[in-house]
């Protein structure tokens, strides 16, 4: 194997600036930190929620993939990243709501260190953000976690999907692996401050391909429509 060198992506970031940059990378202490931090989200979930997974054979074996869910609540984002393992887990980001997640310093560097998330700004994203982070997904083999609905449910039903996924996937050979959380809602809903005990039940589903779908505003509709569809489909 050919060894080829390649200096980080945020080599000429600031430490601040580096926070909510969709250019940062992990690094030696990240790596140790978020380790520490999937450990114990492991084992809360597993004492405070009696977390089921089903459907784990459907993972791919190696990045790059996406993994999507339904939203309604912070767990989704925890219960997702905590049941990746080896390369997956620490390859991973979520991505999550920069006016919710990266509003100051301290909070940016929370997001960054522990959930290691990416900020999608939810007015000001625009296609060369998105082009970057598909570039990223592909070619350090990442991945991403995200919640096409774009926000929480407010009442614990689904929401439509936005095509923004579409942007990331459509054309391409990276696998979408859709997953349905059933309990998050009634453990921690929009309306509380802090979660309260209850069972979680995660269900993965069979991965999707959208190499065939045209990366323009009808592909990522289409890709929206069927990320969609399966989804749902694994309600109980």
């Amino acid at each position: 194997m050919e060894f080829q060198f390649r200096p980080a992506r945020d080599t000429e970031l600031s430490p601040v600036a580096r926070l909510s940059s969709h250019a940062r990378e992990v690094g030696l202490r990240g790596l140790l930190a978020q380790g520490i931090w999937r450990r114990g989200v492991r084992l809360y979930l597993r004492l405070f929620h009696r977390l089921e997974v089903s459907g784990r054979e459907h993972l791919p074996a190696a990045p790059p993939f996406v993994l999507i869910a339904n939203h309604s609540s912070h767990l989704d984002a925890l219960t997702l990243a905590a049941m990746l393992r080896g390369t997956s887990a620490r390859r991973a980001f979520a991505l999550a709501a920069g006016d919710t997640f990266f509003t100051s310093v301290r909070a940016s560097a929370f997001a960054a260190w522990a959930v290691n998330a990416l900020p999608v700004w939810r007015k000001r994203t625009s296609a060369k953000d998105l082009n970057g982070l598909r570039e990223r997904l592909e070619e350090d083999k990442l991945v991403f976690i995200l919640f096409p609905e774009g926000t929480r449910s407010r009442n614990g039903e689904m929401g439509r999907f936005l095509p923004g996924i579409g942007a990331l996937v459509a054309g391409g050979a990276v696998p979408v692996v859709p997953c349905f959380l059933e309990g998050a809602f009634d453990c921690w809903p929009a309306t509380r401050s802090w979660p309260r005990p209850g069972k979680l039940r995660l269900r993965i589903g069979p991965p999707l391909e959208f190499s065939g779908v045209g990366n323009d505003k009808a592909g990522w509709l289409e890709v929206g429509r069927r990320c969609e569809a399966a989804v749902r489909g694994l309600r109980g």
